[in-house]
């Protein structure tokens, strides 16, 4: 990608998370770049191409930053409560109102940002089970399809509204809960173990900030 392009897409994403999507105009963002909107549109077509490239943008270095999670070669607790220390601070910062912005306005483009979350979150969960299995953290007998499903679903329907409020989902305690929660469940002797020695040697409110 163009650097210039990643700039502008970076400083977008800020204003889109701070204001959400519809109060920010074409105007606004030219204004904010310090650029003319003629220059602007030699970068995209028009709002919704903006808008598109703009959360693919965040949603690929999110990817890039659990990419890198995943080549430390962590064993497969550690590497899963780093990856619910990177989600705590992508929550924590995210504003609401930019999804709600997206789904009513863009409802094309959240169907598929919202399906390429849900594929992206269910192999990482997935390949984190079939890892913590080979590794004996993780239970042998279970059925890894099932529990991957049951961990994803959990995540989808924090975010729906309709049991958690905005606030609460915000809260980093909610985020890391739901992670030990899972550990546990899944988690053979050793396992549960090398989550207890972790959970003693960590700073949990680096989790929490």
């Amino acid at each position: 990608m163009n650097k210039e392009l990643e700039n502008i897409l970076i400083k977008v994403g800020d204003l889109y998370n701070k204001y959400g999507i519809k109060s920010v105009t074409m105007d606004d963002v030219a204004r904010e770049l310090g650029i003319s909107k003629k220059t602007l549109y030699q970068f995209v077509e028009n709002k919704g191409d903006l808008v598109s490239k703009v959360l693919k943008n965040t949603l690929s270095k999110n990817n890039c930053t659990f990419k890198e999670i995943d080549e430390k070669n962590q064993n497969a607790i550690d590497e899963l409560l780093e990856v619910g220390k990177h989600i705590v601070k992508i929550i924590t910062k995210y504003n609401h109102s930019l999804e709600y912005d997206l789904k009513k306005y863009y409802p094309l483009l959240y169907d598929q940002i919202h399906e390429m979350r849900k594929e992206k979150m269910y192999n990482s969960i997935l390949n984190n089970i079939l890892k913590g299995k080979k590794e004996g953290l993780y239970r042998s007998d279970m059925n890894e399809e099932i529990i991957t499903k049951i961990q994803t679903s959990r995540f989808v329907h924090m975010s729906s509204g309709e049991l958690f409020d905005p606030e609460d989902i915000n809260k980093p305690q909610y985020i890391l809960e739901l992670f030990i929660y899972h550990i546990r469940g899944i988690a053979t002797i050793k396992g549960i173990d090398v989550l207890e020695k972790k959970l003693l040697n960590t700073d949990i409110q680096e989790y929490l900030q």
